[in-house]
């Protein structure tokens, strides 16, 4: 068991790819928004990458641990502490009984990812034990943990000493601009090749309206072709309007003229056209971005991005991304 000391901000249970095969039935997937970090934290703490761990977003939870515990924190650097002492990133360590772990704001990214061996024990709900907020759905009772709540974390004989090699770790950066991959469709005959030439060489600004059901970008306006403008009327009045059609994860909904990447807790249907989609590869930036930083949309093609997602995967559940540490500069990491 550990002890909540503080939540932090909405620190929820996730687990890898989340609830699957729901969708028609308008539950999203939820869980993590960066499942690169999420995968090598399972990785490293040796438990199965689909385990469920603590997604923190912004700012991160205290928590006090009832026993010898073996932990990894990837993601969004927010200044780990253990007993008030830093303690690594991306790194698996030993947390002793009675010690208290301590995330607070994040110094560059959005998202921290906390596992723990042995996983976090809570009953699935459709097959998962993500937190779908929305619904109250998932995770530990269907919400963010709180102050004050107990979770029961399963058993493991895992040691700690396992590090990620710093060329296998997602470039997580504050300089506020972010590249994100795209590629064309479902609906890419509604814009003119003037309004993606305007979509792809813009920078999109992140408002601080976004959270994990949609991302709301504000830039230029764009235009539309014949299809978008002199359409039958079930189709609606703007040009952006479409008879309701079911929704990609990752799709950017055009509503009016703000663009809406639709993530991981996003609707399954909508009347609006989805021009572009940000392949599953991308997604790990998204869940980078914080409110105000940029988006600068880079065209693929479908195999570019079944290729990013083969890369990734190898990354994360083959062990290639790993290193083992030496005996003395384990205790030395350990001993906090």
């Amino acid at each position: 068991m550990l002890e909540v000391i503080n939540q932090g901000l909405e620190t929820s249970v996730q687990d890898y790819p989340g609830r699957v095969g729901y969708l028609n039935q308008g539950f999203p997937p939820s869980g993590p928004m960066d499942s690169w970090s999420f995968r090598l934290a399972n990785l490293l703490v040796n438990n199965d990458e689909s385990e469920g761990a603590l997604e923190c977003q912004y700012t991160g939870p205290t928590l006090k641990f009832e026993k010898d515990q073996v932990v990894a924190i990837c993601g969004a650097d927010m200044q780990p502490k253990v007993n008030g002492k830093s303690v690594p990133m991306w790194e698996s360590i030993l947390i002793k009984a009675d010690q208290t772990l301590e995330l607070g704001f994040s110094l560059n990214g959005a998202r921290s990812y906390i596992s723990f061996a042995g996983g976090i024990e809570s009953n699935p709900w459709l097959g998962s034990k993500s937190t779908f907020h929305k619904a109250g759905v998932g995770g530990i009772d269907g919400h963010a943990i709180k102050k004050g709540q107990k979770i029961s974390i399963g058993q493991s004989a895992t040691r700690p000493g396992r590090k990620v090699r710093e060329d296998c770790i997602p470039n997580i950066h504050n300089s506020g601009v972010w590249e994100i991959e795209v590629v064309r469709g479902p609906n890419d005959d509604w814009l003119d090749d003037n309004g993606y030439e305007i979509f792809l060489n813009a920078e999109w600004k992140l408002q601080a309206r976004s959270d994990r059901t949609g991302f709301r970008l504000d830039g230029p306006s764009l235009t539309f072709n014949e299809k978008a403008t002199n359409k039958s009327p079930e189709h609606g009045y703007e040009p952006s309007n479409i008879i309701d059609q079911g929704y990609p994860i990752g799709g950017i909904n055009l509503a009016g003229q703000t663009p809406i990447i639709l993530v991981n807790d996003g609707p399954s249907m909508g009347g609006f056209i989805v021009p572009f989609t940000v392949p599953s590869a991308s997604f790990w930036k998204l869940g980078q971005a914080k409110p105000n930083e940029k988006f600068k949309f880079i065209e693929i093609s479908v195999s570019e991005a079944q290729e990013m997602r083969s890369e990734q995967t190898a990354i994360c559940t083959q062990g290639l991304s790993l290193i083992h540490i030496s005996e003395p500069t384990r205790q030395e990491a350990i001993s906090y």
